[in-house]
């Protein structure tokens, strides 16, 4: 094994992704000499990016070293780590014409990333590509490790061990942590008191179990309490980063309906439901804050905030950064010193939740360390959240089956039944 490690960064013009899993990964002891190679296909916002990169390598006391590529075979050579983090078409053209077609036919969206007509088309951008990335992977560094963040999760991480089963690889979100995060907020307690058990699929993970650590050692359900609080008004709490127009109502209805609390946010979990957006129905909306068009105004939003905290990044001296909650630099500290670690990740369901069905994507706990990432068994999850998992399931299938064989005439059936 080399001293130090190998960090293919694909899609690093994604520059505040970039600056949270490298900030990470700088300040770990065993990573702080990695050679880290970024590409992208835009050389300015690559440079943007390699700014950024080598002041947070600066800043952290890091030795390693930084290349810049926009061929992606070159930045893969011997990679021992292949982050991907892209947008295929950005945000314009792509995102804006998924939800202004949408509609013009009366579908309305708030997030399109993951299900429904905007879901759909963002995969068939996309795995094409991934597809690409595999085979580059397969020629230049076949004992590599992708890290996958690229959305949507699970039909991505599918077509990949579908078509490439030699590639270790895993999908990563943020949801499962996070969303603890924002329970502990909303029953101000410590987050790190928390013990939870959680499954099902990326954005529709259900924590299982909820349990908040007492000062004699034992465990307590979070649940009722949970449930006091927001039948008393006391959560959710107003939205973390200040965005009003996401309240979090549609998740804490769901739980009193189905007796555990989902990972993913309101404006998301929103979609993957018939409850909640319906055409003529905008009581619904209105009742449930649910925030239509969401994902465009975030994205505008967003590179307005980017662009001037970048020319502040440009004139500072250095740049220190907390810790993110992204698993990415923990996964690769486990995998190259073998300090064991549990993330979740969206792998392959062989045996793992017994009433999903096999070979489809899941979300579970995984065992990191010198062995790779060991998914650990779930079993059978309550049957009524796996009915609701199904109806999503459905649509994966019927995405990435005629993918496979390139059957472009049938993916159109996965729009029948999102």
């Amino acid at each position: 094994m080399m001293t130090a490690p190998k960090i293919t960064f694909i899609g690093a013009g994604s520059t505040i992704f970039v600056k949270n899993i490298l900030g990470d990964v700088f300040h770990r002891e065993a990573l702080k000499s990695a050679h880290v190679a970024l590409m992208d296909i835009d050389e300015t916002r690559l440079e943007e990016s390699h700014i950024v990169v080598r002041k947070l390598m600066d800043s952290a006391g890091a030795s390693g070293r930084i290349t810049c590529h926009t061929n992606q075979k070159a930045a893969l050579q011997d990679a021992d780590f292949v982050v991907v983090a892209f947008q295929i078409g950005g945000y314009e053209p792509c995102t804006v014409t998924d939800f202004e077609v949408c509609k013009r036919h009366g579908l309305e969206q708030t997030i399109a990333d993951t299900l429904g007509p905007g879901g759909i088309m963002r995969a068939l951008r996309t795995i094409p590509h991934l597809w690409r990335i595999c085979e580059d992977m397969t020629e230049v560094c076949p004992k590599a490790t992708m890290l996958n963040y690229v959305n949507p999760m699970a039909m991505n991480t599918w077509a990949m061990y579908a078509r490439y089963p030699h590639i270790k690889q895993v999908g990563l979100c943020h949801s499962v942590q996070g969303t603890a995060e924002e329970l502990a907020r909303d029953l101000n307690i410590d987050p790190a008191s928390l013990r939870y058990r959680c499954a099902g699929i990326n954005h529709m993970a259900f924590y299982l179990e909820l349990e908040r650590k007492t000062a004699d050692g034992t465990y307590v359900n979070l649940y009722p309490e949970l449930l006091a609080a927001y039948d008393a008004g006391q959560a959710p709490k107003p939205n973390i980063h200040g965005n009003e127009r996401c309240q979090n109502i549609v998740r804490y209805e769901m739980f009193k309906k189905l007796g555990y609390f989902v990972t993913e946010s309101s404006e998301h979990f929103a979609e993957y439901t018939p409850w909640f957006i319906k055409p003529g129905r905008e009581d619904l909306i209105a009742r449930y804050k649910v925030p239509l068009d969401e994902y465009p105004k975030r994205c505008v939003e967003q590179l307005a905030n980017w662009h001037k905290e970048l020319e502040e990044y440009k004139t500072a001296e250095r740049i220190d950064i907390k810790p993110s909650r992204e698993y990415a630099s923990t996964i690769m500290n486990a995998l190259w010193t073998g300090e064991p670690s549990v993330i979740y990740g969206n792998v392959r369901n062989e045996g793992l939740i017994d009433n999903l069905p096999q070979g489809s994507c899941v979300e579970v706990a995984c065992l990191v360390d010198a062995n790779g990432i060991q998914p650990t068994k779930v079993g059978t999850i309550p049957s009524h959240l796996a009915a609701m998992m199904q109806t999503n399931i459905n649509v994966h299938t019927l995405e990435t089956e005629p993918l496979l064989p390139e059957n472009p005439a049938r993916v159109s059936h996965s729009l029948f039944y999102t």
